[in-house]
C-alpha cells in the first residue's frame, strides 16, 4: 500500500476505516491557472479500472466539457510502475492493469487547468482556487461510494473553507464521492465570518475586494437563515457555508448539499436594488438546501453524471424555490412589502412580454431545461422553469389558501416532501406531488396539474389574485404607453444589429428577424444612440420606413408602430381590507396586511 501520513491517521480515526480514495490536489504554483491532481484508488481487484470526470455539475443542467482541463494523465501501480491506459470517451480513462498489480492501490495523476470562473466550476489564480469536484476530480463508479479523503498543498496565507468536516487547515474529508463533488471548496486570501443560530453553526467566506459591506451581509444573512423554519420542519445540516465572491464581471449562483456559491461584479452589492438581489440570491440558494439538495426529483436520485438527468419537475426545484426567495426577505424584516411588490409587478409585466407562455407548458420547460433555452427562439416559443415556475407555483399557493380556507398553503406541500422524501435513496415524481395535494386538501388536483402544470398558462388573472389578498394592479394608462417596435437591438459597426424580435409585435409582422442591421428610418441614420429614442418621437399607429442591411445586402420595410400592453404595473394595497383579504394576506405571505390596522 501507498504510505499513509501522519494526517491520514488522524483522518481513519474519525471515519473508523482507512479511506478508500485519497485525492491531493497542489496549488502552490497558481498563476497560470493550474494544479497538479493526485488521486490513489485502494485495491483495485479487476484487470482494469475506469476513471472518470463528469459531463456536467449539479445546479447547473447543461451537458459541459468538463474533461477539457486535464493534461498529463498518467497512472502508476501500487509500486511506482507505470500502467498502460486509453482514452474511451472524452470524459473516461480507462487503466489496465498487469495480474500482479490487481489487489493493489492505483495512483492517478495529472494536471487541471482552471480558468472557469464565471461556470463556477473550477478557478485558480494567485489569489484562490475554487474547486467544484465535478471539474477538478475525477472518480471510479466502484468506488462511488467509499470514503474519501481531500487534502490542498496551498501557499503559507490561504486559508481553505468547504461544507465538508474539515481534518487540519487545509484537509477535508467526506463519507462518499457524492458528498465530496456537492461540497465546493474555497481556498485562497479571504475573510472569514462566523455565527450560530439554533444550534446550527454557519460560515461566511468573502472572495475578493469590492464594495459591500461585510459586517451588514453577515447580520443580514443571519437573520434569513432563521426563517426556513416557516416552510419545512428540521433542519438537513448541522454546518452551513455561504461563499461569497466579489468579481471583475463574472456572476451566478449554485447551490449545493450544505453550502453555495454566490458570485457577483465587484461593484454590485451597495446600492440597494443591489444589495437585495444578492439577497434574493442568497435567500434562494439557502432553500436550495432543502428543495433540491435534502428532497429532489427522482430522476436526479442518484445523479448520472455522464448524462442528462430529465424530468418534469425543474420548475418545482428551480421555480418554487424562486418563489420563495424573497417571502423569507420580508419575513425576516430585510425587505419591505413595496419592495416585494415592486419585484412581483416587474415579473407580472415580463410573464405578459413573453410570447413563448402561449406555447410551453412549465412541464415541458422542465423537461427541455437541458436544451438550450436562451435567446430569440426561446423568448418567443418557450418558458423559463424560473420565471414561469415561480408563476406557477404563486397560482398553486393561492389556489391552496382559497380552496382550504386558509388550512393549506405550498409550504405544506415542499414541508411534506421534505419529510417524505430523503435525495441519498428516494426521489419523487408529478404522481408524488399530486397526491399530496390530495391527501393534504382531501380533494382531488389532478384537473388543476393538468391545466396550470402540463399545458401553457398563456392568461393568469392577476388582478383577481391580488384582490384576494388585498392588493390591486394597475398598468400604465393609454395616454402613458409609448410608441413600441417589439425588437432589441445591440450596437453594430454598421448601425444596429436585432438580438431579439418579439412574436406578434409591429416588427415580427413587418418580417423583422434577429441579425438584421437597422441602418436608418425614414432616410435618417440610426446609429448613434438615435436607436429607440428616434421611435419616441413618433406617435402610436405611425408608419415607419426602415432600412436595413440582411445578408450584406441593403432592404427597407415599412413598420406601423404599436403601442405595447401590461406596462407600468403597479401593485398597492387596498385602502380598506376586508378581514377576509387581510386573512388570506397573513396566510399567504406570513405577515400581516400593509392596511392591516
Amino acid at each position: 500500500m501507498f504510505k499513509k501520513s501522519l494526517l491520514a491517521l488522524a483522518v481513519c480515526a474519525s471515519t473508523s476505516a482507512w479511506a478508500d480514495v485519497d485525492y491531493h490536489i497542489d496549488l502552490t504554483e497558481p498563476t497560470h491557472h493550474t494544479g497538479q491532481v493526485d488521486i490513489v484508488f485502494s485495491d483495485v481487484e479487476s484487470n482494469y479500472i475506469d476513471v472518470k470526470m463528469p459531463a456536467w455539475r449539479t445546479g447547473y443542467y447543461r451537458i459541459l466539457n468538463l474533461a477539457n482541463g486535464v493534461r498529463d494523465f498518467a497512472a502508476t501501480s501500487e509500486e511506482g510502475e507505470p500502467l498502460n491506459w486509453e482514452k474511451v470517451d472524452k470524459s473516461t480513462w480507462r487503466i489496465h492493469l498487469p495480474e500482479s498489480a490487481q489487489g493493489d492501490d492505483v495512483k492517478v495523476n495529472y494536471q487541471i487547468y482552471a480558468n472557469q470562473l464565471g461556470r463556477r466550476s473550477r478557478h485558480i489564480d494567485d489569489s484562490h482556487a475554487y474547486l467544484d469536484a465535478s471539474a477538478v476530480f475525477m472518480y471510479a463508479d466502484a468506488y462511488r461510494a467509499e470514503p474519501v479523503t481531500v487534502s490542498l498543498d496551498v501557499k503559507d496565507d490561504w486559508r481553505s473553507v468547504s461544507g465538508m468536516e474539515s481534518e487540519g487547515a487545509h484537509t477535508f474529508v467526506a463519507d462518499n464521492w457524492d458528498i465530496l463533488v456537492d461540497s465546493p471548496i474555497e481556498t485562497g486570501i479571504n475573510e472569514l465570518y462566523k455565527f450560530t443560530v439554533d444550534d446550527r453553526h454557519y460560515e461566511v467566506v468573502f472572495w475578493g475586494e469590492g464594495n459591500y459591506d461585510a459586517e451588514q451581509t453577515v447580520e443580514d444573512l443571519e437573520k434569513l437563515v432563521q426563517q426556513s423554519q416557516n416552510i419545512w420542519q428540521g433542519h438537513p445540516y448541522e454546518r452551513y457555508v455561504f461563499m461569497i465572491h466579489a468579481t471583475s464581471g463574472a456572476g451566478g449562483a449554485t447551490e449545493h448539499r450544505n453550502s453555495t456559491i454566490i458570485q457577483r461584479p465587484r461593484y454590485s452589492y451597495a446600492s440597494r436594488d443591489d444589495y437585495l438581489s444578492f439577497l434574493s440570491t442568497a435567500s434562494h440558494e439557502l432553500i436550495h438546501t432543502w428543495n433540491v439538495k435534502a428532497y429532489r426529483p427522482e430522476a436526479l436520485v442518484p445523479y448520472d453524471y455522464q448524462k442528462e438527468n430529465y424530468t418534469d419537475l425543474f420548475w418545482l426545484a428551480e421555480g418554487s424555490t424562486s418563489y420563495f426567495q424573497n417571502h423569507l426577505l420580508m419575513q425576516a424584516d430585510i425587505m419591505t412589502t413595496d419592495e416585494y411588490f415592486e419585484r412581483v409587478a416587474s415579473g407580472i409585466e415580463r410573464y405578459y412580454g413573453k410570447p413563448g407562455r402561449e406555447i410551453m407548458s412549465v412541464a415541458e420547460a422542465s423537461f427541455e431545461a437541458w436544451s438550450d433555452q436562451y435567446g430569440d427562439r426561446a423568448h418567443n416559443f418557450s418558458v423559463n422553469i424560473y420565471s414561469e415556475g415561480a408563476m406557477v407555483s404563486w397560482l398553486l399557493d393561492l389556489a391552496l389558501i382559497e380552496r382550504t380556507d386558509g388550512e393549506v398553503t405550498y409550504r405544506d406541500v415542499h414541508n411534506a416532501l421534505y419529510q417524505r422524501f430523503d435525495a441519498d435513496e428516494e426521489g419523487f415524481n408529478s404522481a408524488d406531488v399530486v397526491a399530496i395535494l390530495d391527501e393534504l386538501t382531501g380533494q382531488s388536483w389532478q384537473q388543476w396539474w393538468d391545466e396550470h402544470v402540463n399545458s401553457p398558462v398563456a392568461n393568469i388573472q392577476f388582478d383577481e389574485l391580488l384582490n384576494t389578498v388585498g392588493m390591486e394592479l394597475t398598468f400604465a394608462s393609454a395616454d402613458e404607453q409609448k410608441p413600441w417596435a417589439g425588437w432589441r437591438g445591440k450596437a453594430a459597426d454598421e448601425g444596429i444589429e436585432l438580438i431579439q424580435v418579439e412574436r406578434g409585435s409591429p416588427a415580427w409582422d413587418a418580417g423583422f428577424t434577429p441579425g438584421d442591421v437597422i441602418v436608418a428610418y425614414d432616410g435618417k441614420r440610426a446609429a448613434g444612440g438615435r436607436f429607440e429614442e428616434a421611435l419616441q418621437e413618433r406617435e402610436v399607429g405611425d408608419t415607419v420606413e426602415v432600412t436595413f442591411f440582411r445578408r450584406d445586402q441593403l432592404h427597407t420595410a415599412e413598420l406601423v408602430l404599436g403601442e405595447e400592453q401590461h406596462t407600468g404595473a403597479k401593485i398597492v394595497p387596498v385602502e380598506n381590507p376586508s378581514a377576509k383579504q387581510k386573512a388570506r394576506f397573513l396566510q399567504w405571505l406570513q405577515i400581516p396586511h400593509p392596511n392591516a390596522s
